[in-house]
């Protein structure tokens, strides 16, 4: 298969209205609503509206782009597996942050991204309640520049604020973190895209997850690499060095902040 035949911005804008379309159509009418949910093999939720809006950006972008494949979070493991191997492909996390919208906390977005010959190329987060949209493409130049904020935050890791999901951390990389507290402060979301879009944003220094999965991080990565951050899992790979469906995170707004965090997890 060849790269997709549309210009770059052309892709950008119709990913973007289509998450702003979902969540205004089907999100946020559903939220505050009375909702019903399923427990997943992983302990995690879905409810009606997950289904829905996976179901409905699915249509709409193999519609608009019948030659790219789709992977949702909503599918079954051994059917995202097999479509990791195109060599073009949508993956979708249509709502990111299902237990914050279960239990009406207002922290939850539709990540998209692109990912063309195993490296995200496009990518979209949108939080439906605040109407904030984060987007960028492999096209777009860094950010990063001596106006950007995020050169003004701190690199020293005892003056950082970070995203920490301890709940997927091993028990050693967990009492590491809670026992000498090595940052100024954490915070938990309960939506990795979010968390991916905040710190390309400049709001927090640092993200620390055990397992991401591949929905979860595709948009975020590319939003941050963008934003000039710097990525690797806990054994300093990147995420996209090798086809795999989910991997531990470490991302960081400097080299420096990016390499004390990398040796406290090893």
């Amino acid at each position: 298969m060849t790269e997709p035949s549309q210009s770059q911005q052309k892709i950008t804008t119709f990913i973007n209205s289509l998450a702003i379309e979902a969540g205004k159509k089907i999100i946020l009418p559903a939220f505050h609503k009375i909702k019903s949910n399923t427990l997943k093999k992983d302990g995690s939720i879905v409810t009606e509206t997950d289904l829905q809006c996976q179901h409905y950006l699915q249509k709409r972008l193999q519609k608009a782009y019948p030659h790219i494949a789709f992977l949702g979070e909503e599918m079954q493991q051994k059917e995202q597996v097999n479509i990791m191997k195109n060599d073009h492909y949508w993956c979708v996390d249509p709502l990111d942050g299902t237990s914050n919208f279960a239990s009406n906390i207002p922290l939850f977005s539709t990540s998209i991204a692109l990912i063309s010959n195993g490296q995200p190329t496009h990518a979209c987060i949108y939080q439906p309640y605040s109407d904030e949209i984060f987007t960028t493409s492999i096209s777009q130049p860094k950010k990063r520049s001596p106006q950007d904020p995020l050169n003004n935050k701190n690199s020293a890791l005892q003056n950082a604020i970070g995203y920490i999901d301890f709940k997927r951390l091993n028990t050693k990389a967990r009492d590491t973190l809670c026992s000498h507290m090595p940052y100024r402060s954490q915070r938990n979301l309960g939506s990795c895209a979010l968390e991916w879009a905040w710190l390309a944003k400049g709001r927090g220094d640092f993200i620390i997850h055990g397992n991401e999965n591949l929905w979860d991080y595709a948009a975020g990565i590319l939003l941050a690499e963008r934003a000039g951050c710097i990525i690797s899992d806990f054994n300093g790979n990147h995420p996209f060095a090798t086809l795999r469906l989910n991997s531990p995170i470490i991302a960081a707004n400097s080299h420096a902040l990016h390499k004390d965090l990398l040796a406290l997890l090893q």
